[in-house]
């Protein structure tokens, strides 16, 4: 039984993880991102795993650091290939390692910039971005998730986990809320899990939105909290759009939301926020120097900005760490707009290459009539 038992003392990369098996049992220590990889003699038959049919893989640390005791987390489910989770989910994300749960999925339209589609199924550019090309859009699905509270400080250097902000209401003095632990996660990013623990997700918002109910698969079911706040934010939560493109081995995606419209000075406001994760999907360590956006608005303007890494940082992309994700936001005195631009990428021998941001819409076509709700209940 506790062969199959997924165990974890905190974080580390599980980007490693291999989706062509459905079971894997994972050791996490903290401070590593290398496993040891080896095949296990006996069969577990409280899980159903067989050696025989199905290789199953242990992983550990080689350098645990001492003190560190792992704990009993779960056990993997199977991946599901077709289909989509539900709520109440447990998972651990592929790429940053933390624990999470399903809120609820989401159906956004991925256009790859990395894929040649059909020019019916095509996506016209935005005038004055980078290149002429057409680019397919395909139904994805999507996550919103809750992050576990004790996680977040493991992954905060590759990873923002205020990952979603509101604007105030008209009547507030501060110009944005933000909910801490709360993220996208892409399909392919949930690895499954299953635990007996009545708690298994430590964050505020946990009780507030699901209850446990054993006679459910998954055993936790969405409190009418849940439901009343993904109706009353639906406008502002919602992901319609994802952009992605490779340039040398790293890749960039894109996920803009609207947030809503302020009068400021007599004028309208319009606030967006964008979402942006860079994978090394290579061997080579790189670092992220410079950013270069160019921000087009409808009303005719087209602004250039340049700056020193992303907020605030200069992240380092290698085989062990992968993978960094922020969130920033971009207002237009106009209702629609279009942004695109590169990220300056410098190599261990001091060269430098500019990897291609996909240039993305800014689109104003929700209901301003009602501000968003926010963390109000």
């Amino acid at each position: 039984m506790a062969a199959c038992a997924l165990r974890r003392a905190v974080l580390s990369s599980v980007s490693t993880y291999s989706r062509k098996h459905t079971h894997r049992i994972l050791s996490f220590a903290e401070a590593s991102s290398r496993f040891d990889v080896y095949k296990p003699q006996q069969t577990c038959h409280a899980c159903g795993l067989f050696a025989s049919g199905q290789q199953r893989r242990f992983m550990s640390s080689r350098n645990r650091p001492e003190g560190k005791i792992l704990e009993t987390v779960g056990v993997f489910e199977a991946v599901k290939q077709h289909g989509k989770y539900e709520t109440g989910q447990l998972f651990l994300h592929s790429v940053f390692g933390y624990r999470g749960i399903v809120l609820f999925p989401w159906h956004a339209r991925l256009y790859d910039r990395d894929v040649t589609p059909p020019i019916s199924d095509s996506k016209p550019e935005p005038p004055g971005t980078h290149g002429s090309k057409e680019v397919k859009g395909k139904t994805h699905t999507y996550y919103q998730v809750l992050i576990d509270t004790r996680d977040c400080p493991h992954i905060s250097q590759r990873s923002q986990t205020e990952a979603v902000t509101f604007l105030a209401n008209h009547d507030d003095s501060r110009a944005l809320y933000a909910i801490p632990g709360l993220d996208y996660v892409s399909h392919e990013d949930i690895l499954p899990y299953y635990s007996t623990e009545q708690i298994p997700i430590q964050h505020e918002l946990f009780e507030r939105f699901l209850m446990y109910n054993p006679t459910k698969s998954p055993p936790f079911t969405a409190r009418d909290t849940l439901k009343a706040w993904q109706e009353k934010n639906h406008p502002w939560l919602e992901l319609s759009d994802v952009h992605r493109e490779t340039t040398e081995n790293i890749r960039v995606t894109v996920i803009p939301f609207y947030m809503g419209m302020r009068e400021a000075q007599n004028s309208h406001v319009y606030w967006w926020r964008y979402c942006i994760r860079l994978e090394n999907l290579g061997n080579e360590v790189v670092q992220l120097r410079e950013r270069h956006w160019r921000i087009f608005s409808l009303s005719g303007t087209l602004e250039t900005v340049r700056g020193r890494g992303v907020v605030g940082r200069e992240p380092v992309l290698s085989k062990e760490q992968p993978a960094f994700q922020y969130s920033s936001h971009v207002s237009l005195q106009a209702p629609s707009g279009h942004m695109w631009g590169t990220f300056r990428i410098e190599r261990t021998d001091g060269s430098h290459f500019d990897v291609r941001i996909p240039p993305f819409s800014l689109e104003s076509n929700k209901d301003d009539k009602a501000p968003p709700a926010g963390y109000t209940f």
